[in-house]
């Protein structure tokens, strides 16, 4: 089977469905980790406007379902949605087809009573965090997310990197996403505008864009540098592609997070695939990404005093303890946080299912 394509009827074993139009990170986890799952079950996705690359069936295929594949006594229908769960329910116990359904759960919130009763009838449930686990009144495995560790890597030459994307000759401080309160952009600003002025070596880069309601919060950010004399160290390139951003990873010495809420949040691990240590804080799934003291540093949410305070103290290492940092950020990531990783388990996942009957 090639890539993007999906297997034959009977060989189709597993059916990723994807019923939302417009790309959302949920959408977007599911189009990384299936084509990649794909190399050892036979899976496809189903909905609109997936990316190139994914196996994908039509509802035209669901016909099939009344049969078994060649080589399972079920399908696995895996859904990440409310009303993905609905649609394996009907499917499964109305239309009586055979299937075995998965969930996967992603929300750091207790749950509706009609999700409640969604998830009651699932075979089998994932959750992205512990965190997420603790949410549940059933049992689940924890599956974090993976990322591509080949195409997030380190830097060869710093320097040159730097230069790729016009970032000044200066060791740098990232912050990378949306550019809002709740990410707390301002509290990484105001931790730079703190330790920059003692450290005259390096520099901060704030990549993203602000939307809506949140430009008048944007503008707050750069009158604030502008007015600490930090407007040459301190840069807002804006957004970039996101086939670009590994780039700007690769020009960082030091990654912050420094939101004050997350679903779960993978740059810090694109980061430390990039060879750059992390503060982030703790929230989201950060705490169980990040390896404190060896990988990165984690500090609460909102605390522009500790965030500075954890820079500063990378700052303040030697080459050689940096190089340390650099080293196991990106031995961690390719060990237990890579895309291959995570496809497998969630392959574990529906083995055992299927060995249950």
């Amino acid at each position: 089977m090639t890539e993007g394509t999906a297997p034959a009827p009977a060989q189709l074993e597993v059916v990723a469905p994807n019923f939302k139009r417009r790309l959302s990170g949920v959408t977007a986890t599911l189009e990384r980790v299936v084509p990649y799952q794909a190399r050892d079950v036979g899976i496809a996705a189903l909905g609109p406007r997936l990316a190139e690359g994914v196996p994908r069936i039509g509802l035209s295929d669901l016909r099939h379902f009344w049969s078994r594949p060649a080589t399972r006594r079920a399908r696995i229908w895996h859904a990440r949605r409310n009303v993905e769960m609905l649609a394996g329910v009907l499917l499964r116990d109305v239309l009586r087809m055979k299937l075995k359904l998965v969930f996967t759960s992603a929300s750091q919130r207790w749950h509706t009573r009609w999700s409640r009763f969604l998830i009651s009838r699932m075979d089998a449930v994932i959750s992205t965090s512990e965190k997420t686990a603790g949410y549940l009144r059933r049992s689940s495995t924890v599956i974090h997310h993976g990322i591509d560790v080949g195409a997030f890597t380190p830097a060869p030459d710093k320097a040159q990197a730097r230069r790729a994307v016009g970032l000044p000759d200066l060791k740098m401080v990232g912050c990378f996403g949306r550019i809002r309160a709740q990410k707390g952009t301002d509290v990484f600003v105001d931790a730079l505008i703190r330790t920059l002025p003692d450290h005259p070596g390096w520099g901060g880069v704030v990549l993203g864009r602000a939307t809506g309601a949140h430009t008048a919060f944007f503008a707050e950010q750069r009158d604030k540098v502008a007015k600490a004399g930090l407007a040459d160290r301190i840069l807002f390139p804006g957004e970039v592609a996101t086939d670009e951003t590994a780039k700007w990873y690769r020009a960082l010495d030091l990654y912050v997070a420094p939101q004050r809420w997350e679903g779960f949040g993978v740059t810090p691990l694109e980061a430390m695939a990039s060879g750059v240590p992390v503060v982030a804080t703790t929230v989201g799934a950060f705490e169980e990404l990040v390896v404190e003291g060896e990988t990165g540093t984690m500090v609460p949410p909102g605390d522009v005093a500790a965030m500075a305070g954890a820079i500063e103290a990378y700052m303040q290492l030697d080459d050689a303890s940096r190089v340390v940092r650099c080293e196991a950020a990106r031995r961690h990531v390719v060990e237990t946080h890579s895309i291959e990783v995570e496809a497998a388990r969630i392959n574990a996942v529906y083995e055992g299912v299927w060995a249950a009957g």
